[in-house]
């Protein structure tokens, strides 16, 4: 017991000192560098979600592990924001540091931005390693600094100065998505790719976001946790294109094989200089949202920006009928899995001991053994109670509870398959159920059923469809804190665009929704303290009519797992709502049993019956 006290306490101190030292060490290099404030952003050069090991200095700085967020430091102040979706995971892992949390909501994207010009005197000076700053938000920061007389510094990397043995860039290699799930040939895309330059009249495009990069060369890589794309720059013109990636990731056969298609590799290092050495006259196209600012600092001054987004971007978030037949493959395999994994939960629950990551390793272990599995799409949650009213909760040896008594178990998890990539969140009761609680989650899937079920306009903009699955919700004069979906990759990131199913997105024209998009349908309701309920299908935009008004678009639900019933207080559905989920369980049955014998089989037979 002493001995167990001891390790505790060392856990604790080593959480106190070390951001503490870390913190220190950044302000003695802020006073070399003669800077007043320093930005340090989850960032890298690539604006991905989730980060490589080299480009993990805000979480190694700060000790905060979410996916969000950014850090101002400057002589006697320290302060992290980031969202409502880890207010609380933020205050627990910075407790016992000197950093402070500043609550960030979404209409305040940039209040960092007004605390530097709140509190830096004209003539300070503020830096960030503007290679890992996009250019639009570094436009937004310089506007205002400079408004009130503060200085931006964009060329210096303090992290490389204090974070001793800081990992190397990633030397995985990268192989090339097999031409049986990846339909449409690379010299198809970058024609693609090519008109739409044309259209803007560039001559050149720079590409830093790696699953475009990924998409438009049928590349695939694991240098980033859950999504399976590789470090790169890309540089397209009209006649060739370069991939910019670290040295060694390509082997012979694959360098032949792009050199045949007009696709040259350069070291990763090399792609600033080549970037500057574009002619004054030319056309540059870039995402100003996906390219960072150091990077574009380097162009010439007679370049021309052509600031679009990416085209890629929309071409791969409408899929191919063929990758949409490997998607609804995918999505009986991954049925499968987790209706093995919730029939060995039924039945071992009371009889051994289970726990958040108990159930995170048997999930993980059931998507292994089906066909085509590469690896997790993203951090499985597994949250039990008070926990699961946390939408991004994450068990840890710290936090991992166990699975006993009465609650609510919600499980939010999806899996990269070389023919799709999943994400599904699903409710378990345990033990007995609360009315309140069957009440929360009966309105939660009024609201999935009623985005579920929708006809809309084609080319609505996306944010426009969040109402709808909010309705249920709010008319008990309930709310969440999240987007209701977001645009799902294929076979590449969980979290793509264009399209977002969101109140706090601004509505734009590069967020229609068009034919063949894959969005998940996710609304919940959380209550701190006590439990979250969330449901989570992923939706495949399909035509259904088109009328005098126009054409309309349909959703066929692709995910392919039972809601479970026994969470329902019945007297809240309609009639409608009851024969949508009959109908939906019984796809499930037939699509997803076809695959399964025995405890699972009989499990899912259980869990389909009709009300």
């Amino acid at each position: 017991m002493l001995e167990n006290l001891i390790k505790a306490q060392q856990l604790v101190d080593s959480q106190v000192v070390l951001p503490a030292k870390k913190i220190a060490r950044l302000r003695d290099a802020m006073k070399h560098a003669s800077l007043d404030a320093y930005i340090v952003l989850s960032a890298d050069p690539h604006s991905s979600e989730y980060l490589p090991q080299h480009w993990k200095g805000f979480t190694w700085l700060s000790g905060f592990t979410g996916s969000a967020g950014l850090l101002v430091v400057t002589s006697d102040f320290a302060g992290l924001w980031t969202d409502s979706r880890y207010w609380v995971q933020a205050a627990a892992e910075l407790a016992c540091s000197s950093i402070h949390l500043m609550k960030m909501i979404a209409e305040q994207e940039f209040h960092y931005i007004n605390w530097l010009v709140t509190h830096m005197a004209s003539g300070t000076k503020v830096g960030v390693d503007g290679s890992t700053l996009n250019l639009s938000a570094a436009r937004v920061l310089q506007a205002a600094l400079q408004a009130s007389g503060i200085h931006l510094y964009s060329d210096i990397d303090l992290l490389n100065l204090i974070w001793e043995k800081r990992p190397a860039l990633p030397k995985l290699p990268v192989y090339e998505h097999n031409r049986f799930y990846a339909p449409v040939g690379r010299m198809q895309k970058l024609y693609q790719i090519r008109s739409a330059m044309r259209n803007k009249h560039a001559q050149w495009h720079f590409i830093s976001t790696l699953d475009d990069i990924a998409w438009i060369f049928n590349l695939r890589g694991s240098d980033v946790s859950y999504s399976p794309v590789f470090v790169a720059h890309a540089l397209i013109s009209l006649q060739c294109a370069v991939l910019y990636i670290p040295d060694g990731k390509i082997d012979a056969l694959l360098r032949s094989k792009l050199v045949q298609d007009n696709v040259h590799i350069a070291s990763y290092e090399e792609a600033p200089a080549e970037l500057a050495a574009i002619k004054p006259g030319s056309r540059l196209l870039i995402d100003p949202r996906r390219v960072t600012y150091g990077l574009m600092k380097v162009v010439q001054p007679g370049v021309k920006l052509v600031e679009v987004v990416n085209p890629s971007i929309f071409a791969k978030s409408c899929k191919t009928e063929i990758e949409i037949d490997r998607v609804r493959e995918t999505m009986e395999q991954d049925g499968a899995a987790l209706s093995e994994c919730f029939a060995w939960l039924e039945q071992t629950l009371g009889r051994e001991h289970i726990t958040e990551l108990t159930i995170d390793k048997k999930l993980t272990e059931a998507r292994a053994r089906r066909r085509d599995f590469v690896f997790l799409s993203f951090p499985t949650i597994a949250a039990f109670n008070a926990n699961s009213a946390l939408p991004h909760y994450r068990a840890t040896l710290q936090s991992n509870t166990p699975i006993k008594g009465d609650g609510l178990l919600l499980i939010d998890s999806g899996g990269q398959y070389l023919g799709g990539t999943t994400d599904v969140t699903r409710i378990i009761p345990v033990g007995r159920t609360s009315a309140e609680q069957r009440r929360d989650f009966t309105l939660v899937l009024k609201g999935m059923i009623a985005l579920s079920r929708l006809k809309f306009p084609r080319g609505i903009y996306s944010p426009m469809l969040d109402a709808i699955a909010r309705a249920p919700i709010w008319d008990a004069c309930i709310d969440f804190g999240h987007s209701t979906g977001h645009g799902v990759g294929y076979f590449l990131s969980v979290h793509e665009g264009p399209q977002v199913i969101s109140r706090y997105a601004s509505a734009e024209s590069s967020m229609a929704m068009e034919k063949n998009m894959i969005t998940s349908n996710e609304p919940g309701i959380y209550r701190p303290g006590k439990w979250g309920i969330r449901i989570e299908n992923l939706l495949l935009s399909q035509p259904v009519d088109t009328t005098e008004f126009g054409e309309f678009l349909c959703f066929e639900t692709l995910t392919l797992c039972p809601i479970d019933i026994r969470c329902i207080e019945q007297s809240l559905l309609r009639e409608d709502e009851i024969n949508w989920l009959n109908a939906y369980h019984a796809l499930v049955r037939q699509r997803v049993g076809q695959h399964l014998s025995g405890d699972a089989k009989a499990w899912l037979e259980a869990r389909t019956e009709a009300i």
